[in-house]
């Protein structure tokens, strides 16, 4: 029972870690301006945690990224203009999706390009398999010879028990 109650109430347990990623004391009082910053916030990285928005990440920098976020929307920045200036700063790497430009062409076609490889390796494997040749059917003469010899011999000696 007690391994049930475990196995139910982990996964709770570890989907409320990013809820109280953004805390009470950062949000706007404009519904409107708050709902931006959010949408804004899940949009970038954290780089810290690397794998994760800032908007989930409870890492000290995230915290000031999203600080930064709201003021700059309380500023009077759209969206674009947020965005800009924290790649301005921190480069491409911030935005959970980069570009797609030259620079991150590898990023963008690599995973395609490793996912048709993959499948081509796979269908030439399938295909070689079905091509192989089947076993033969019979036993030579000389194979027979040697089966018959070897079945033929005296075994191990049986083990009483």
């Amino acid at each position: 029972m007690r391994a049930l109650l475990l196995a139910l109430l982990l996964p709770l347990l570890l989907a409320a870690g990013p809820l109280a990623a953004v805390e009470p004391g950062e949000a706007l009082p404009d519904p409107a301006l708050e709902a931006r910053a959010r949408l804004l916030s899940r949009e970038l990285r954290c780089l810290v945690c690397q794998n994760q928005s800032i908007d989930d990440s409870s890492a000290p920098l995230a915290r000031d990224l999203r600080r930064l976020v709201r003021e700059r929307l309380t500023a009077g920045d759209d969206d674009a203009g947020v965005r800009d200036y924290l790649v301005a700063r921190y480069g491409d790497f911030v935005l959970l999706r980069p570009p797609m430009k030259p620079a991150t062409w590898a990023l963008w076609l690599a995973p395609p390009a490793v996912l048709l490889l993959g499948g081509g390796v796979a269908l030439v494997a399938f295909r070689r398999r079905r091509l192989r040749p089947a076993l033969p059917a019979e036993l030579s003469t000389a194979d027979r010879a040697r089966v018959a010899t070897l079945l033929a011999e005296p075994g191990p000696p049986e083990r009483q028990p």
